[in-house]
């Protein structure tokens, strides 16, 4: 009697998993593991070992456009953009804007500092964390006139793209960019 239940168990996980786009066509990367997640507030981010498992959120063709964002917690400039880049959720709701903040933290503060960071602030873009520290193997192939410095912002759709390479320092120059998508 165990088998047959465990067959219609694993059968509806594989129908559920199949409705939610888990194991079709790639979308937006999510599919690694999300490794890190506060107990008490559910904050969590997913983590990719190497750019290559990170590489599809700059290919979508679709009918979004993204906003991603290289940042670190420990990067001043980064941490001042980032409610300008929060911001952007309220003006820019019920639009098709997908924001994602990738990081650049340290593997050993993802707990330590990194969750911490997004429950006080309270970030409600996706948030990622790339640990692969072979930045001068994938830094080109993000946007071949990056220098490595961050912040910086990709905003791109299925027609256009633009790479901010500075600290954006007014929220009108930040939305600014990203209206001229819509």
């Amino acid at each position: 009697m165990r088998f047959p239940l465990l067959f219609l168990l694993a059968s509806l996980w594989v129908s559920s998993c199949q409705a939610q786009g888990i194991g079709g066509q790639k979308e937006v990367a999510t599919s690694p593991e999300v490794v890190s997640t506060d107990a008490h507030t559910g904050v969590g981010v997913t983590t990719f070992e190497k750019y290559e498992e990170l590489a599809p959120i700059f290919e979508q063709k679709n009918d979004t456009t993204y906003l991603i964002n290289f940042w670190a917690t420990w990067c001043k400039p980064c941490v001042e953009e980032l409610p300008f880049i929060e911001q952007l959720h309220d003006d820019f709701a019920g639009q098709k804007l997908k924001i994602i903040l990738v990081s650049l933290d340290f593997p050993d503060q993802i707990d330590s500092k990194l969750i911490p960071f997004i429950k006080d602030r309270q970030l409600r873009s996706q948030v990622m964390v790339l640990l692969d520290g072979d930045y001068n193997a994938w830094i080109d192939r993000v946007e071949p006139a990056w220098g490595g410095a961050i912040p910086v912002t990709i905003i791109y759709n299925a027609e256009k793209r633009v790479f901010i390479d500075r600290p954006v320092k007014k929220y009108d120059d930040l939305k600014t960019a990203v209206a001229s998508f819509f």
